[in-house]
This record gives C-alpha cells, structure tokens and sequence, in this order.
C-alpha cells in the first residue's frame, strides 16, 4: 500500500455522510480526481449533482465555486478579463470563477457553443488565456460539469471536443426506497453539508495523484485497451471510435480505480467497471444505431466480445 492510499477511504467516508445511497457514483468521482480527469454528471433535477460536488470540495479542503450556465453568459465571465484602472492607468486582470479547485459547470448546455469553449483549453491544459496572457490555475483542478437530458428547450449539445475532454460521464440515478427514506431522515432538521469538515488537504490530493501514476498496469491489460478501443473503430453501429486520448484515459482512469480500491495493480475489472463511463459518451453512433441501442450497450456488448486476458497482474 501506499503512503496516502487509505485517505481514500476517509474522503469516500465523508462524502457518504452526506450523499446516500450513491457509493459507486463517489468512488467514480474520487477516481477521476485522482486521475486528474473531469466529470460529467447526466441526470433529472433534484437527485444530488451539485451536493455531491460541494461535499467533495469541502472533504479536501479545496476552493469551490458555481457556475449557472444560461444562453446569456460569456466567456469572460467564466475566464475573467482585463479593467483598465483609471487610477493607476493601466489595466488589471480580474478573475474569473474558474481560478478555483473544484468548479461546478451547472447545466453546461445551456451556454452556447462560444461560451462552451471558454472551458476547453482551461480543461484540457489548466490555464487560460486571455488577451494573449497566460494564466496558470490552482492545483488540483478539477470541473464536475450537470446536464439535464430531459429539457431540451433552450440547450445546446455539448460538442464532441468537448465532451472528449470529460474523463467521465456519470449518470447519478434514484436512489433506493431504503435509500430516499435516509434522505428525508438526514434532511429532517439541517441538510448534514454544513457539519462535514474536510479529512485530507489538495496538498494530499496531489501526493496521492503521484503515487496513483506507480500503480502497476500489465502490458497484457494495455492490449485489452487498445483492443476495446480498435473494435469500437470498426463497428458498424459506431462512425466515431474511441481515439488515442480516450484510450490513454482509460490507462490513467484504471489506476486511480485500483488506488481507490485499495491495490497497487490494475485488474480486467477495473477496466470493464469503467468501459460505460469513460468510453461511451465518447463514441458517435452511425444513423441506424439510434433506434437500436443507446452508446453504453454498445461498449457493453463490444467488451463482452473481447478475450479477457489472464495473468498474475501483481508485478
């Protein structure tokens, strides 16, 4: 084990204080935190997204902001931007909500395509540019993103760039029966968020980022990637398949999962437990695939073709 990896638990711990029921969603996000990847949370109103986010921020001690996407909103309002100073006569970057650790797009595709693209170069390089000055960003940085798929009215699709530059797309789902009625207990005097405190600091998030890339993966579970991602390429059903860059998330998002479960290897199941959300948002399905599936059966149905390899995967 390594020297950080049982703060996992701590951070997984806290959270679930205050998120029920949703385990597997929190291991999920922990693990692309970790892999310094983005989230990308799909669900109706009402079932957590922009708890579960604060709750993270808060569990590691990291700055949080919050975003409200809507049609009139700038890039400069995410960015930031230049104020000439009468005074001092001469102009001053003012920031914007993205100099943060954790920041919460809400309903990313309500902003235009313009403003969109305000987040691209923050999200895949964490900086950003403005008037041609560059801008580094703290440490970690991390953007867990909400959409509505039901609402269609006034939204605009997320571009396939963009989507590409989430490591995970996560759907939150309902929660259980038992699971609600923890809810309502839980909600029934305060909502349990304001007593969580945080367990670990980003400075551990960033110790345990370093040691999540000495997590061991078999060269035979790279081939199983690249496997998965060259079936995808030569599906009928898919026009788009999974490209170099997913296929390197995945690596990335492996051993942060391994990490996150207490290994210091990577296992086929890590794989196959991440295949839905690190691969299938990522995909562009051909005409006649819509009616049919929908993009996760696809990855399901394409890795259960797929030879499982069988090794001893502890170097």
């Amino acid at each position: 084990m390594f020297n950080n990896q049982d703060k996992c638990k701590l951070v997984l711990d806290n959270v679930n204080k205050v998120i029920v029921d949703k385990e597997d969603v929190t291991k999920l996000i922990l693990t692309s935190v970790l892999a310094s990847g983005h989230v990308l949370l799909e669900d109706v109103p009402g079932t957590g997204k922009t708890m579960l986010a604060k709750t993270f921020a808060k569990s590691i001690e990291g700055n949080f902001k919050r975003i409200q996407f809507t049609p009139d909103l700038l890039p400069s309002d995410i960015t930031g931007i230049h104020i000439y100073n009468q005074k001092e006569e001469e102009f001053k970057f003012r920031k914007g909500p993205i100099f943060t650790n954790i920041l919460l797009a809400d309903e990313i595709n309500r902003a235009t395509p313009r403003t969109q693209s305000a987040l691209l170069e923050c999200m895949e390089e964490t900086q950003v540019t403005v008037d041609e000055t560059s801008f580094k960003l703290d440490a970690p940085f991390i953007v867990i993103a909400t959409e509505n798929p039901i609402e269609t009215a006034g939204t605009y699709e997320l571009p396939e760039a963009q989507l590409d530059r989430f490591l995970m797309k996560i759907n939150m789902g309902y929660p259980s029966e038992e699971g609600e009625k923890e809810i309502l207990t839980r909600f029934l005097k305060a909502s349990p968020i304001e007593s969580i405190r945080s367990v670990v600091t980003t400075k551990d998030i960033l110790e345990m980022r370093e040691e999540v890339k000495e997590v061991f993966i078999h060269p035979s579970l790279i081939e199983y990637i690249v496997n998965i991602a060259t079936k995808t390429r030569n599906s009928v059903d898919i026009s788009i398949g999974i490209s170099p860059r997913a296929s390197i998330a995945m690596v990335n998002a492996a051993r942060a999962f391994a990490y996150v479960s207490g290994r210091t290897y990577v296992v086929p199941e890590d794989i196959k437990s991440l295949a839905r959300v690190c691969f299938a948002h990522r995909l562009s399905l051909s005409s006649g695939a819509f009616a049919r599936d929908n993009k996760e059966q696809i990855i399901d149905r394409i890795v259960s073709e797929i030879n499982v390899p069988t090794e001893e995967w502890d170097k």
